[in-house]
């Protein structure tokens, strides 16, 4: 019960809190996720924030393990003219045939997956050969840094409000060594206090 209300209160929150984090992504979005065709597979899309940044014509299929946010995935999908196919399967174990996608889109998500590891594998298999993960994340600022050190302390309370976040996670070497090349990175800071350091890119299957 603590669990889905948890869930729900975080699929609630999620949906009148991200605008102002929409926004200090967006320029970064409609670069990455502007041009995109084919057929695009997101994992854990939330409330559908980025529909507004996908161009006409692609068909879209969301991987999101929290039922919750699947009323506000369809709702925000139609408005922006989109068929909303959800599939409630996790990351790393996803519903998909091998080489189905042309991209697989990641935002704001591989902070919370159970195994970091294991659906950056799942993303590789779903994906074509050349296809593309593209890549949009908030991640474990320098092992050395004070920021690290904040990340560590508010962990355990960050991951209970976030579905499980994980602020100090090293996505960007974990991407490194699942495997893509190339892998095209830009790291950035956010106005976010723990969650300030970012990165985004494109890596290759």
């Amino acid at each position: 019960m603590a669990v889905g209300l948890s869930k729900r209160w975080f699929a609630w929150a999620l949906c009148h809190m991200a605008k102002r984090y929409d926004a200090l992504l967006a320029d970064r979005k409609r670069d990455l996720l502007g041009s995109l065709d084919g057929t695009v597979v997101e994992i854990g899309p939330g409330t559908g924030t980025n529909f507004r940044y996908y161009p006409d014509g692609v068909r879209w299929i969301g991987v999101e393990p929290n039922p919750y946010m699947h009323p506000y995935l369809r709702r925000a999908g139609n408005a922006a003219g989109f068929a909303v196919d959800v599939r409630q399967s996790h990351a790393e174990k996803m519903d998909l045939a091998d080489g189905f996608a042309d991209v697989v889109v990641a935002t704001a998500v591989l902070c919370s997956v159970r195994d970091q590891s294991l659906t950056l594998q799942e993303i590789r298999r779903v994906l074509k050969p050349g296809g593309r993960f593209v890549f949009l994340e908030h991640v474990g600022a320098g092992r050395t840094t004070a920021l690290r050190k904040v990340q560590r302390l508010v962990r355990p309370f960050w991951h209970f409000m976030a579905d499980g976040c994980d602020p100090a996670r090293d996505t960007g070497q974990a991407i490194i060594d699942a495997g893509f090349e190339p892998i095209h990175v830009e790291t950035f800071k956010l106005p976010l206090g723990p969650v300030a350091t970012h990165i985004a890119g494109i890596a290759t299957s």
